[in-house]
């Protein structure tokens, strides 16, 4: 319902301001903003977008949680194509996702609202149910050349 009312209320009120604004400053100048802000919009995207990219191989290389850097690119591309889209108001909520501590808090609303699961596959002692550690020692055991040579059984039932 609310994608509904979104796809119906945006462009309404897109077509109120270039109404608006085109009796305040004329048809030309009207015209003339809605291009520069696409043009403009399109070179900050490339930029924060390689920034972003950036960022996400360094998180990947450090070993680090790379969600941040995902939902950053993700908004940055969201944001290039409210720019493209012609119209002041898509304008403003695409340059408002340009501002890198707008997205900081959208991610920090997005977050608290989502309940992530994780897992851990280091190295860690195993426990019993009464939490006593269980040692174990194991030997590798290579197969006979013969057997390697046979057809695979693993879908055998």
């Amino acid at each position: 319902m609310w994608l509904f009312i979104a796809f119906l209320a945006v462009p309404l009120i897109e077509i109120a301001l270039f109404i608006q604004v085109g009796g305040l400053i004329g048809l030309g100048w009207t015209l003339i903003t809605v291009v520069f802000t696409a043009i403009l919009g399109t070179w900050l995207v490339r930029n924060q977008g390689l920034m972003a990219i950036n960022k996400l191989k360094s998180s990947f290389s450090d070993l680090r949680d790379p969600t941040e850097p995902l939902v950053h690119g993700a908004m940055i591309l969201f944001s290039g194509a409210l720019l493209l889209t012609p119209g002041f108001f898509t304008d403003a909520f695409g340059f408002l996702l340009l501002v890198p501590a707008f997205r900081t808090a959208v991610f920090k609303a997005i977050r608290a609202r989502v309940n992530v699961q994780t897992f851990d596959t280091g190295p860690r002692q195993r426990r019993n149910q009464n939490g006593d550690i269980i040692d174990g020692e194991y030997s590798e055991v290579t197969p006979d050349v013969d057997e390697i040579k046979g057809p695979s059984k693993w879908s055998d039932h």
